[in-house]
């Protein structure tokens, strides 16, 4: 491909600000599209987005997760689930150096070869890219930007003793739960993170650390790719992990990927290790130094395919790269899935033809959310694959119902909760393809639902097995009680890794644990904020006075931001609720009020006017900065620069161009006008905005105190005594001009005739 706009490559240690500068730098452009390592960071980087400019104008899109309004302007993504049709002015992918996974590389080596903005393309990841970077995308500018914060070794210290707001890194889940407990012994308890749980419950728990509930967070190394968290100290207790295929040492770019976890921002960070575990030699400095050894090869797959056959189809994927720098992925898991079921007759014998072998290889990119037997993935695919290449081209709704009806029990221990949400996870993203099931959008919300649930039940397992309720204070007196000989430091558990003998022991152990107790009010106020942070906008509500609402509920009130149109949010007390709770309720406040901006202001936006060259954008703009009016004398140049066909395509949008007042009829109707007023309140203050006009007010006495600029913003311009609706303002004035008295125009102004010859006189002025 010709790499025709510019190309940054911004590589460098973590904490140095790359996600954040490039999702400025994307937010700079009119429109544009970030792809991220992990659903849980996409989600993450979704929620920073939308506060700045509303979920109305961002699509999110997971291989399990679709949030696409009806015009978007920027695209949020997980790398493999990128539309990579689509073009944008500015497109980034995020952690680029995974480009050399065994298993994923060769999706991010096809974006980094392939995938381009039409103005500007960033990658974004560690500098041991930089010769690769160089070899394969020449043209790139090669960027590097110095940590925010210093990273120092702490060495080893025991788990009794480690500083608050530390992480705990392990990578087994039986190492990961004992750990847990032990903290919960000795510390009062301890967030969890694992990559296998769903957003919701890995929010719930990063809430109870972020929010200082618990001091402690331990978690596999699923918290190294780029999830913010107050994290002042990242101890190891493995250094050891299973990739899929066998346990290995983790390398030191690595560790130094998950240590860079410890001090975000200008906050220095510590990292070591769970004595009597220590790092090698030389691997702290090299992680204080943010110096690897470089990457020699990256993962590549043809994305070239030819779908004439199954047979075809395979080889073109085991094509082999021409550089030397390129290394053919040779264990994908959909190539895999495709081999086996190529071996099915009754699969072969329905694969014919470009499209039903291109059905099958989209069924065979179905992700094994699972991780069971592989044969029971690949059995699941030929069921799939059975019905959509049969005569419905559809999955049969009641065998579908029947399946996922199997994973909808909420009931169950930590494993089990995991197990199942995995498994929904798969039906999510089937129902995500909707040429695949009938009623697409009923499912996607059906298969969320189970999911949110499955999560919910999953946090508070997870918080009654882990966590000592009742508070630091409470936690550091029951500490304190305990005899010293209980607090001593017991010697690390023994790892078991995946497919050790001891792990089906260790799972059993858990099943047989006892069952978890009844839910707390915590755990009702949980579940409260994460249906309201996933609420759609038709949940809120605003009044004229700024006042967000949860149905009777306050919840929040519009304040003053850097401008009119970015006002910020205040939160109502909600007293019950941790800090943690709060700033999510908070963010999803603010992405409200800049939805309702975004709304309201639609009529102004629509693409045939985005189109419009630069005299009509300037009207535009005047337009927008005052919610939908504007005098006419300000804009005196552009109206003269105005092309006859421009201020056609203005009119057919409902926005008048007159001769006093410019005005977006749309915006004068009862609901934009109770939104502006909200806005006015936020910005003037509550005291200097005008009481709400009456229905079908064409005008309204000026109030003493009242802000002037108040009046134009909510549709209502002020001439003389009275504030004229901008449509009403327009008329008279024309009326006046061609000669009628204002005497005889007082009905028309919906004032008394003595004042009809005054607001004439201003109107005429």
């Amino acid at each position: 491909m010709v790499d025709a706009s510019p190309i940054t490559a911004v590589l460098g240690p973590t904490n140095t600000g790359k996600t954040h500068r490039a999702i400025e730098r994307m937010l700079a452009h009119d429109s544009g599209m970030i792809g991220l390592p992990l659903r849980l960071l996409a989600r993450e980087v979704y929620d920073r987005v939308t506060t700045r400019v509303g979920e109305a104008r961002v699509a999110l899109v997971t291989g399990e997760e679709k949030r696409v309004p009806r015009r978007p302007d920027y695209w949020v993504c997980t790398v493999e689930a990128m539309p990579i049709d689509l073009e944008v002015d500015f497109l980034a992918i995020d952690e680029i150096q995974l480009a050399a996974h065994d298993q994923r590389g060769h999706v991010f080596t096809e974006r980094l070869l392939l995938s381009r903005g039409r103005r500007e393309t960033w990658f974004l990841g560690a500098d041991t890219m930089r010769p690769l970077m160089a070899e394969l995308v020449p043209t790139a500018r090669l960027v590097q930007h110095p940590r925010l914060s210093r990273l120092a070794s702490a060495g080893a210290g025991k788990l009794s003793r480690l500083p608050p707001r530390s992480a705990v890194v392990a990578f087994s889940t039986p190492q990961v739960y004992e750990i847990a407990e032990r903290l919960r012994a000795q510390r009062g308890g301890a967030a969890v993170v694992l990559g296998a749980l769903s957003p919701r419950t890995r929010n719930a728990q990063v809430a109870l650390f972020q929010s200082g509930e618990v001091d402690y967070l331990v978690a596999t190394d699923a918290i190294g790719m780029g999830l913010n968290l107050d994290v002042r100290h990242v101890a190891f207790a493995a250094l050891r992990k299973f990739d899929g295929r066998a346990v290995r040492d983790l390398d030191p770019a690595e560790l130094a990927q998950i240590a860079g976890r410890a001090g975000r921002h200008l906050a220095d960070g510590t990292f070591g290790t769970v004595a009597p575990l220590s790092l090698p030699d030389g691997v702290a400095a090299a992680i204080e130094a943010h110096r690897f050894p470089p990457l020699r090869r990256l993962l590549w797959r043809n994305s070239e395919l030819d779908r004439s056959s199954i047979d075809a189809l395979l080889a073109s994927l085991r094509e082999r790269p021409r550089a030397r720098s390129l290394k053919l992925v040779d264990d994908a898991e959909d190539t895999a899935a495709l081999a086996r079921l190529a071996e099915d007759p009754a699969v072969r014998a329905r694969a014919r033809g470009s499209e039903a072998v291109g059905l099958l290889w989209e069924v065979c990119r179905i992700p094994d959310f699972r991780k069971l037997l592989f044969e029971s993935h690949v059995a699941l695919l030929a069921e799939i694959y059975g019905q959509l290449s049969g005569p419905s081209a559809a999955l049969d709704t009641d065998w579908m119902a029947a399946r996922v009806a199997e994973i909808d029990d909420a009931g169950g221990d930590i494993d089990t909760l995991i197990t199942r949400i995995a498994s929904i996870r798969t039906w999510t993203y089937i129902s995500n393809h909707g040429r695949w099931v009938r009623d697409a959008a009923a499912w996607q919300d059906r298969t969320r639902a189970i999911e949110d649930r499955l999560s919910d039940a999953l946090h508070e397992r997870l918080v009654q097995r882990f966590v000592e309720r009742g508070g630091g204070a409470a936690r550091g007196a029951r500490a304190a009680a305990r005899p010293a000989a209980r607090r001593a430091e017991a010697e690390p558990p023994p790892t078991v890794e995946p497919g050790h003998p001891f792990a089906r022991i260790a799972a059993l152990r858990a099943l047989l644990a006892p069952g978890p107790a009844p839910a707390a009010p915590e755990d009702d106020r949980a579940r409260w904020v994460e249906a309201l942070v996933g609420a759609p906008h038709e949940r809120f509500s605003v009044d004229a006075g700024g006042r967000i609402l949860d149905g009777e509920r306050l919840l929040g009130q519009l304040a003053r931001g850097p401008t009119l149109l970015l006002p910020d949010v205040r939160l109502a007390e909600l007293e019950d609720l941790g800090a943690g709770a709060r700033s999510r309720v908070l963010r999803r406040l603010v992405a409200f009020a800049r939805d309702l901006v975004e709304e309201l202001l639609g009529p102004l936006r629509a693409p045939e006017v985005r189109a419009l060259p630069g005299a009509a954008r300037g009207i535009v703009y005047q337009l927008e900065q005052g919610l939908g009016t504007a005098a006419a004398r300000d804009a005196e140049e552009q109206i003269a620069e105005l092309a006859p066909e421009d201020r056609a395509v203005l009119k057919a949008r409902g926005i008048e161009v007159g001769e006093r007042v410019i005005y977006a009829q749309e915006l004068l109707r009862r609901g934009a006008l109770e939104r502006r007023l909200a806005l006015c309140a936020a910005w003037f203050g509550r005291g200097r905005v005008p009481a709400c006009p009456a229905p079908g007010a064409v005008s309204v006495p000026v109030a003493r105190g009242v802000e002037p600029r108040a009046y134009a913003a909510i549709g209502y311009p002020v001439f003389g005594t009275r504030a004229l609706r901008a449509d009403v303002a327009e008329r008279v004035h024309r009326a006046l001009a061609s000669g009628e008295p204002a005497e005889r125009l007082s009905g028309w102004m919906g004032c008394p005739a003595r004042e009809a010859p005054r607001v004439a006189a201003s109107l005429l002025g």
